[in-house]
This record gives C-alpha cells, sequence and structure tokens, in this order.
C-alpha cells in the first residue's frame, strides 16, 4: 500500500498496490504491519457498508465523542464519492480544516480519517457503495453531527446536495454544539 500525507494531521490517502494480469488483479486493502509502520490504528472493532441509490446524496458530517471516538477506513467498492473529513481536534494545528478526495470504484483509494475528526461524503454517481472498518463499537449516546453547510467551516462541496436524511438537516451548527456540550459538561461537573 502507499500511503500518501493529506494536509490534515494524522490522515492518509492510501492506495493499493495492485499486482496484475491477464487474470485482473491482487492487493492488500489492509495490513497491520504495514498501517502500524505510519504510527495509524491497527485494531478495528466493525466493518460497515453503506449504499446510496442518487447521485448528489449527501451523508454527514459524523463523529463520536470520546471515549468512543473512532477512526475510519473508508473505501468506494461501487460508483464514485466525494469524502470529507473536518479536523474537530481543538489542540490539532488543522483544526477547523478540511480535506475531501474523490473516492471510486476506478481508483480503488481509501481514506484514513483519524479519532476527533467528523467525516461526511457526496455520491458523484448513482448506487455508490461504501466499505469501511471502524475502530470502535457504534455508540448511539456519544455520536454527534455537524450541519454540512455549516458557515463556520465554509466547506465546497463538488455540488449541492440533492438527497439529505432529516436527521442530517437537524444537525446543529458546531458553535452552537459546542455550547451544548459546555452545558452538558458543566452539569457533570457538580
Amino acid at each position: 500500500m502507499k500511503f500518501t500525507k493529506t494536509p490534515l494531521i494524522g490522515a492518509y490517502a492510501i492506495d493499493l498496490n495492485k499486482r496484475e494480469d491477464e487474470r485482473g488483479f491482487f492487493a492488500r486493502s489492509f495490513c497491520v504491519k504495514e498501517f502500524a509502520e505510519h504510527g495509524l490504528e491497527t485494531q478495528f472493532l466493525q466493518i460497515n457498508s453503506s449504499l446510496s441509490v442518487k447521485k448528489g446524496t449527501l451523508r454527514g458530517l459524523h463523529y463520536q465523542l470520546a471515549p468512543m471516538e473512532e477512526v475510519k477506513v473508508v473505501r468506494c467498492i461501487k460508483g464514485k464519492i466525494y469524502d470529507l473529513i473536518l479536523d474537530l481536534r481543538r489542540d490539532s494545528k488543522t483544526f477547523g480544516q478540511t480535506f475531501g478526495i474523490e473516492l471510486s470504484e476506478e481508483n480503488k483509494t481509501m481514506l484514513y480519517i483519524p479519532k476527533g475528526c467528523a467525516h461526511g461524503f457526496m455520491t458523484l454517481e448513482d448506487n455508490s457503495e461504501l466499505f469501511y472498518l471502524v475502530s470502535q463499537f457504534y455508540s448511539p449516546e456519544l455520536e454527534r453531527g455537524i450541519r454540512w453547510d455549516d458557515p463556520m467551516f465554509s466547506i465546497k462541496w463538488p455540488q449541492t446536495p440533492i438527497v439529505v436524511s432529516e436527521r442530517d438537516l437537524c444537525h446543529p451548527n458546531f458553535s452552537l454544539q459546542e455550547d451544548l456540550l459546555a452545558a452538558n459538561c458543566e452539569k457533570h461537573l457538580f
């Protein structure tokens, strides 16, 4: 595998080293040794799939709070998507910055999303399917989301989304969410 650093600290684009012949190709999509050599997560507890039927479907931006923060490794196995990471790590030099990349069944590129980052994607073709590794179990009580069009981040999507779930449309802007989180934390201090 070829690991390419992105502008966001700890995030990587990962390309397969394909061995090709007249039958097709063979490649590793994950190797504990290679991930460890790059200082990346090597223990994944879930493998998820996601299918979006319509081009222009937007999912996200999702993340989980500590202690259930998660690393994701995302690959598009059918169709094409624009995959996006938003750095929410307050101590990160890239806090508030985004990185987006096209993932497709043709390029077979994967995106490594570190803990503390929100993740979302937009489909660029009908019937786009993702396959991704996740380092934590899904924890609904610690799951959070940020609006796809939050003005604080000025995210540049390839187009205006056509399909967004009611749940994703109801995510608050980040500054409001931070206020709610702070109030929630204050309740538990006393």
